[in-house]
């Protein structure tokens, strides 16, 4: 997603803020199993090539993560926001539909279909960014506390 020269709109023109933003890519990983279930290790990475495109025709990931890795959004890697602040999250998936949701807030603006310049839904709870697509929230934090972003 390409943030607008002029910067981001409502759904009437008006002209929205934000504090900070945050990036959020959504992975998808098809690790191969052995007889016993336990994951599969290679000498290379061209050595698993024919049992990875097997898992991967099944469509069912071994692993679904943040930012490349388990844990990557947690601890000290959290996403930090302070009362009062509006934050935008970006979340792109490469491959499969996904559900976003905050748990705690909600998207006070939404953009899921990928442009800026369609005009914002309204406090959604949960958004659907389709597969190969990425989206965007805003919601300003009202109150001190964890929020969860989960899909």
């Amino acid at each position: 997603m390409i943030l607008p020269r002029d910067g981001l709109k409502d759904d009437k023109g008006k002209p929205i803020r934000y504090d900070r933003i945050y990036y959020i890519g959504e992975n998808d990983f098809y690790i191969p199993r052995d007889d016993q279930g336990h994951f599969k290790k290679y000498e290379s990475a061209g050595d698993n090539y024919d049992d990875t495109v097997k898992v991967m025709r099944g469509l069912i990931p071994t692993h679904v993560v943040f930012n490349g890795k388990a844990g990557s959004l947690t601890g000290e890697n959290a996403m930090k926001a302070k009362v009062g602040e509006a934050v935008l999250i970006v979340h792109s998936q490469a491959n499969r539909d996904t559900r976003p949701h905050l748990i705690g807030g909600h998207g006070d603006f939404v953009w899921e279909q990928g442009k800026f310049a369609n005009a914002p839904a309204k406090d959604l709870e949960t958004w659907f960014i389709r597969g190969g697509s990425a989206g965007s929230a805003l919601y300003t934090f009202l109150q001190p506390g964890i929020y969860a972003y989960v899909n």
